[in-house]
């Protein structure tokens, strides 16, 4: 896999060239300050101004029944303020607007789907900037994009190509994960397909094995085919309850791109898939015995923490303080114990 391979899987490089069998999208340039802040690994503090949100009532009467909390009024407390882009903020408003009011976020090749456990809804669908804030800064594939999109490449010795990183919010569309394939491409030839939620047993996909291949066969000729800037590429696509086969992404034909049911190894090799002359091998999850979690499980943190560090819940809040008060109280008494103890 070379540089230039990784550069021709962007967002903007492909998504002209098949825009008429994809999701309509809307590219924005994404500001230097804004990347700053999405690689600052500071406090989470996501701006609200753009988002209408419910204030939650608290009973005053309640709390300040419960135990006083010191807070520090020490003059070297920092105060951590959400930054604001204005104009950033107010192009992304007008282009959630112009796509229905909800959109998927990516950046130049990958999405946050590492991050999806900390939004409220547990979804990607986003309808303000903060909502892709809080996706992106919590996201190991997006920083992924921003610090090491070569990192695998082959061709090191060679200088970096020039990124111009770009925000990508495409319309939202409830898409049914056993309906998405992975499809692998080697010298313009598709030789594998891959269900894409291999993790988890979809009856339909086994049943309609042959109707899948010739449909995602016939778009990838028609449409997809010599049409891309590389004969070595991986595509993800869709297919609708109407048999109809939608361009999702592209990506690299290489070990940077999860290979799912096959390896890299197998697809690499031109041993068996490569060299089948009646289509593309199928593979796809066949019994619920072959069940696996989710490999974006790993990434998550209890909620707890998620409320605590998004101040979602005053009262979780509030008895996390009174721990820690009471553990610091039991570090002194323990210090004074000792002191009294020791030999004089």
């Amino acid at each position: 896999m070379k540089k230039e391979q990784v550069v021709n899987c962007q967002f903007s490089v492909w998504y002209p060239i098949f825009k008429k069998h994809s999701i309509k999208s809307v590219i924005l340039p994404l500001p230097q300050n804004v990347i700053d802040y999405l690689l600052d690994d500071g406090t989470l503090v996501v701006s609200g101004s753009d988002h209408n949100t419910q204030q939650t009532d608290i009973n005053n009467t309640d709390l300040n029944a419960e135990e006083d909390i010191q807070w520090s009024d020490d003059d070297t407390t920092t105060t951590v303020t959400a930054p604001e882009f204005p104009e950033f903020t107010s192009k992304v408003l007008e282009a959630i607007n112009a796509l229905g009011g909800r959109v998927f976020p990516k950046l130049n090749w990958s999405a946050p789907r590492d991050a999806n456990w900390i939004a409220l809804n547990s979804s990607l669908q986003c309808d303000s900037l903060s909502d892709i804030f809080l996706l992106f800064k919590s996201s190991d594939f997006i920083t992924h994009d921003l610090t090491q999109p070569f990192v695998q490449c082959s061709d090191q010795d060679s200088p970096d190509p020039v990124i111009n990183y770009e925000l990508v919010l495409r319309k939202w569309s409830e898409l049914i994960p056993g309906g998405e394939y992975r499809c692998f491409v080697k010298e313009n030839k598709l030789i594998a397909i891959s269900q894409r939620d291999y993790t988890q047993y979809y009856p339909h996909v086994l049943k309609q094995e042959e109707q899948i291949c010739q449909a995602v066969q016939e778009f990838f000729s028609q449409h997809i085919q010599y049409n891309f800037l590389d004969e070595d590429f991986v595509f993800d696509v869709y297919r609708d309850s109407q048999g109809k086969v939608w361009l999702i992404d592209l990506n690299p034909f290489g070990e940077v791109t999860d290979s799912l049911l096959f390896s890299w190894e197998e697809l690499m090799s031109g041993g068996e898939i490569a060299q089948q002359q009646d289509g593309p091998a199928f593979r796809c999850t066949t019994s619920e015995v072959t069940v696996q979690p989710s490999p974006c499980l790993s990434y998550r943190i209890p909620r707890d923490f998620v409320d605590l560090s998004r101040g979602e819940d005053a009262y979780k809040l509030i008895d996390f303080l009174k721990l820690k008060k009471s553990q610091q109280e039991e570090s002194e008494e323990e210090e004074e114990e000792e002191e009294e103890s020791a030999p004089q």
